[in-house]
């Protein structure tokens, strides 16, 4: 496991991830990892989960339909052999403001409200990946109605 994160710590924000655009990749893909995390940890990234995953691509990194597909296919890979959330919570700490992160929190649970069914595995794992980026009780809570009143789920 440790190798696996100094892996992802060298090659995204080593000498590989020199340049301003490197380093907007970078968090680009640990933001992408971490909601694609929601998606499949129930099993399966469904079509609906899939098509909210691509709408959060295109709202916070304002990325073309492709951008947006290969960022997802590269975060699911990324996340496979990560064997933890802190490579990108760790990254997304540096560098996300508060309300950037709370606004990440939102797009997770939109994923997870995508399918209508929210499991107890996304759940947890929301609940998880809020506290390592020390999203607050009340905003991870708000955060939660907003998405379930935006997908209209009861």
């Amino acid at each position: 496991m440790l190798d696996a994160l100094r892996e992802f710590f060298d090659k995204h924000l080593g000498d590989g991830a020199a340049t301003p655009e490197d380093r907007r990749h970078s968090l680009e893909l640990a933001a992408a990892a971490l909601l694609v995390e929601v998606a499949r940890i129930d099993g399966a990234i469904k079509p609906a989960e899939h098509a909210a995953l691509l709408r959060a691509m295109h709202e916070r990194f304002a990325l073309s339909d492709s951008q947006a597909q290969n960022l997802l296919d590269l975060a699911e890979e990324e996340m496979q052999h990560a064997g933890g959330y802190y490579p990108f919570t760790s990254l997304i700490n540096q560098n996300f403001s508060q309300k950037q992160k709370e606004h990440l929190v939102e797009l997770m649970w939109r994923a997870a409200y995508a399918d209508n069914d929210l499991s107890a595995d996304e759940l947890h794992v929301i609940r998880k990946i809020a506290g390592l980026l020390y999203v607050a009780d009340n905003e991870y809570i708000l955060a939660k109605l907003r998405a379930k009143e935006a997908s209209g789920a009861e």
